[in-house]
């Protein structure tokens, strides 16, 4: 006495597997549901009985199946895709062992349908991935949601099963809002209809664009990671080949901060423009802080923009207003792009200019640095009335500065000095805005400008 479970494919005849063909045809019953005959018959030995238990009576069928084979019977019971992915494998193993049936189970493996869609997508399930039903029939949505969190923050691959019916026709919207969260709305998504069948359809979108009304029963969606791609309409996940290639001649520290980036960039609770996620990257990179999300500002562009002012030559020094800013920009970026980074606080001038007019040593650094310098770059790491004495000589038409970045820190004039900066909209400006700055991030940021060809490829500390 003998059972096969089957999992027969997607339907295509090209995707059962000849283990499947081989049970299908030493059986002389097949018990399903009956809109899978019609993908099996050409298998079937000449006399063998399909039997029908209808949909929805999965239990039915498994009974059915173990009295036919105490009869003597060899019995093929068959699911579409894969057999133990929600299939009948698990109820018929229940079953045998709850009524001690002394009959041979044996699973036959078949191509899941999350797979067919999958190869039909391109490569999306490259990586970890899982896969969530969203029936709430034998499992309760609070389950089902949690399970769906998990998958979004977990930053795996995930494959929808069951998305839709004519009484579930919410829960999608809700898999999808809660993907939002933790997901760029740019991640790729790709849905496939009867995948295997004569009315097959693909889609590939995103995850702000997917459209939950443009699925039903028949379809698998599948949602891709952080590392997930779109290319001639494809969905590709990649596994790191490349990646560990690319890489061979990194040394140790730059591999480290790349690492350090992509977990950033995985975490980040939105998508932005290139421009500012480099700079914004760099950020909580530096602070470990992902509170810079809501407080670095930066103008449209800024980055791009000054790193094209120093790619032209027309860009060629930073001004710092402490020594801690100029000392954290990297040597081998300045050295290799032509650009000096200079604090005026230990310039003789200073101290004498300080004294006499009665204001701080950064103000009078500043005063000095836009004398001879008023092109720079100029970066607030510390002194907020540093920062606004620049303002006031931009205001009073005494300098034009290439761009600033404004990131004192502290409790005294510091926000003032951050708005203030505000009103110059022709100034490309990076701003890390309220009490928070320092130091490391007007430096990191500084940085962040040097090595923006770099951005694209998400390919930092270069100059380590």
């Amino acid at each position: 006495m003998k059972i096969y479970i089957v999992g027969i494919g997607p339907g295509s005849p090209q995707d059962i597997t000849p283990a499947a063909i081989a049970a299908l045809s030493e059986s002389d019953v097949v018990v399903g549901y009956k809109y899978y005959f019609q993908f099996i018959q050409p298998y079937l030995k000449a006399g063998a009985e399909c039997v029908d238990t209808g949909m929805k009576r999965e239990r039915e069928r498994a009974a059915m199946a173990f009295q036919l084979a105490g009869g003597g019977r060899t019995v093929s019971v068959i699911s579409s895709g894969d057999a133990g992915i929600y299939g009948m494998a698990p109820l018929m193993f229940e079953m045998q062992r709850e009524q001690q049936f002394e009959v041979e189970l044996e699973v036959v493996p078949g191509i899941s349908a999350f797979q067919k869609a999958a190869a039909l997508l391109g490569a999306p399930m490259g990586h970890d991935f899982c896969v969530i039903s969203m029936s709430d029939l034998m499992t309760p949505w609070a389950v089902i949601e949690r399970r769906i969190r998990a998958a979004a923050e977990g930053d795996f691959v995930t494959a929808v099963y069951n998305p839709k019916s004519v009484g579930r026709y919410w829960q999608l919207y809700r898999l999808q809002e809660l993907f939002l969260q933790s997901r760029s709305p740019q991640t790729p998504v790709g849905f496939v209809r009867q995948a295997g069948r004569d009315d097959q359809q693909v889609t590939v979108t995103t995850l702000s664009d997917f459209d939950p009304e443009q699925v039903d029963m028949f379809t698998v969606v599948i949602i891709g990671n952080s590392q997930t791609y779109m290319a001639d309409h494809r969905m590709i996940t990649p596994r790191g080949y490349y990646r560990e290639q690319a890489v061979a001649d990194v040394k140790p520290g730059q591999q480290i901060m790349m690492e350090s980036f992509r977990t950033i960039a995985g975490e980040l609770k939105n998508d932005y423009p290139l421009d500012h996620k480099w700079a914004l990257l760099h950020a909580i990179h530096t602070t470990a802080d992902f509170d810079m999300e809501n407080i670095l500002y930066t103008d449209p562009l800024a980055v791009e923009t000054i790193y094209n002012k120093v790619k032209d030559g027309s860009l060629t020094t930073i001004v710092t207003d402490v020594t801690m800013v100029t000392s954290g920009i990297r040597k081998g970026a300045l050295q290799r792009l032509g650009v000096e980074a200079k604090c005026y606080l230990s310039d003789p001038r200073v101290a004498e200019m300080a004294s006499t007019l009665g204001i701080t040593r950064t103000q009078a650094g500043i005063r000095l640095a836009v004398e001879e310098h008023p092109d720079a770059l100029f970066a607030f790491g510390n002194a907020p009335t540093a920062l606004m004495e620049l303002c006031e000589l931009i205001h009073r038409g005494k300098v034009r500065p290439a761009g600033i970045i404004a990131a004192p820190v502290g409790f005294v004039h510091v926000c003032e000095s951050k708005h203030m900066v505000k009103p110059f909209r022709a100034i490309p400006k990076i701003i890390v805005e309220g009490r928070k700055g320092g130091s490391n991030l007007a430096a990191t940021l500084c940085n962040a400008i040097l090595c923006y060809d770099d951005a694209v490829q998400l390919r930092p500390g270069r100059d380590l």
